[in-house]
């Protein structure tokens, strides 16, 4: 099934192009020569690599490859349909977002889920850091990134923010993510921008499985970040980004404690 989905989606994107009929591999690897050509080759070759790193992030979130589990490049290349390069480069991409890790001599293995103490230790630094990438955002941010952050957060309304599997919530988890990274890259501080975003922290918070009901609640309380940001006030920034991480810290205790 995942197969076919993902043959399916690049497929459709080659016919839009005026590619014709022909299947995601042929296309890859049957272009003529030329300057234009080359060019037009790597479309194609990003459509399929960012598919195939798409379809393994998925498995992994969905925990249909098992957190612990070693990841067999032939076998995903065989249950996708394609080529063993794609999916090296999808492993590549997924090692560095902390999904899965690479041993010398053993290959792939998806990362462990986080533990309790593992959450609450993300936490820690995600309040260490981001309200004082709030509070920064609020005083230097310029027209241009307040824009994207405004955009951003329109972005996350009518988007489904849990669900049964992955792909139904991606894209808000996706946009939840970009809004944070924005708002750090705003501060005007680059070492603290990339400190957060090394985190990875919604990868791994949404791989423990997303909450019911979470989506409007991290809708209002981006919200008011951005109204603080918006109007400059760096205190009250700072005060709804840690309003903001306890309460999603809570609502993550309250899903380990079943409540």
């Amino acid at each position: 099934m995942v197969a076919r989905g993902l043959c399916g989606k690049s497929y459709r994107i080659l016919r839009m192009t005026g590619r014709g009929d022909r299947t995601v591999s042929d296309t890859v690897s049957d272009q003529p020569g030329g300057a234009d050509d080359s060019d037009t080759a790597k479309q194609p070759r990003q459509v399929l690599a960012d598919s195939v790193y798409e379809a393994i992030k998925a498995m992994v979130m969905d925990h249909e490859i098992e957190p612990g589990a070693r990841v067999g490049i032939e076998a995903l290349a065989r249950t996708l349909e394609v080529s063993p390069t794609p999916v090296r480069e999808a492993l590549a991409r997924l090692e560095s977002d902390g999904l899965v890790t690479k041993r010398s001599l053993v290959g792939y293995r998806a990362t462990e889920l986080l533990t309790p103490e593992g959450l609450e230790e993300l936490f820690e630094m995600r309040l260490l850091l981001e309200p004082r990438a709030a509070a920064l955002a609020a005083l230097n941010a310029d027209d241009e990134q307040l824009d994207r952050i405004e955009a951003l957060v329109e972005e996350l309304r009518g988007r489904p923010g849990s669900g049964e599997r992955y792909v139904v919530y991606r894209e808000f988890a996706a946009a939840d993510q970009r809004f944070h990274d924005a708002i750090a890259q705003a501060a005007g501080r680059r070492l603290l921008a990339e400190a957060v975003g090394r985190l990875h922290s919604h990868l791994h918070i949404f791989r423990l499985s997303s909450i019911p009901g979470a989506g409007p609640l991290t809708l209002a309380e981006h919200d008011r970040i951005l109204r603080a940001v918006l109007r400059r006030n760096p205190e009250r920034a700072a005060e709804a980004m840690t309003e903001h991480l306890t309460s999603s810290l809570e609502r993550q205790r309250n899903r380990h404690d079943g409540v």
